[in-house]
């Protein structure tokens, strides 16, 4: 049976954000808010807990999944970052984006992509996992809450828990996060290119 946390948007109880965090360490697959949608997250180096993450969304080795850190140094710590990226970056975290970049061998080979050897990595605006983030000390291996079928990522806890009840191990409610994903930015090339609009704006790319 999945736990279920109602936690403040603005003020997480530090017991519940303890309690997540323990969750994750131990091999459990969640879903949390962020600042554009839910999401599902497990632990950045278990590969059992991806597994689940991509049976409930009913994704192959192909779908992609990202690094949700909690500020820029982490950030840095698994994407090769130069000066120009790292001023874009800064003017825009933390907030709604992915930002694709060349990945260090610090990421897990299964996580990148296969050609270019890039990774997506976030860094959100949202009290709750911010808190979350910071109590775990590590990034979450991260994927939109979008069932197979739905036209938008699921937004509802009670819906949540009502098709995933047995499938996560744990349930944060946060109140509504929006139904938008992020804005998917890749600075892998001389000049930044949006490859998905979502609730980030373009205007710090100027763009």
């Amino acid at each position: 049976m999945a736990q279920f946390f109602s936690i403040h948007p603005d003020n997480p109880q530090p017991r519940l954000i303890r309690r997540a965090a323990e969750i994750v360490t131990q091999g459990g697959v969640i879903i949390y808010p962020t600042d554009s949608c839910y999401a599902l997250g497990c632990r950045l180096g278990d590969k059992a807990a991806m597994e689940r993450i991509r049976a409930v969304r009913e994704v192959d080795a192909r779908h992609l999944f990202a690094l949700v850190c909690r500020d820029l140094a982490e950030l840095s710590v698994y994407a090769r970052v130069d000066n120009r990226q790292f001023r874009l970056l800064k003017s825009a975290t933390p907030g709604s984006y992915t930002f694709i970049l060349r990945a260090t061998r610090e990421v897990p080979k299964r996580l990148l992509h296969t050609q270019r050897k890039t990774v997506g990595l976030r860094v959100p605006d949202h009290r709750v996992v911010r808190a979350l983030l910071a109590e775990l000390g590590e990034p979450l291996l991260s994927s939109t809450l979008r069932l197979p079928g739905d036209p938008a990522p699921l937004n509802d806890a009670q819906e949540m828990r009502a098709r995933l009840e047995g499938r996560v191990d744990l349930i944060l409610d946060s109140g509504s996060c929006g139904i938008l994903p992020t804005t998917v930015v890749d600075l892998t090339g001389d000049a930044p290119v949006i490859t998905r609009e979502g609730k980030g704006s373009a205007a710090p790319f100027g763009l």
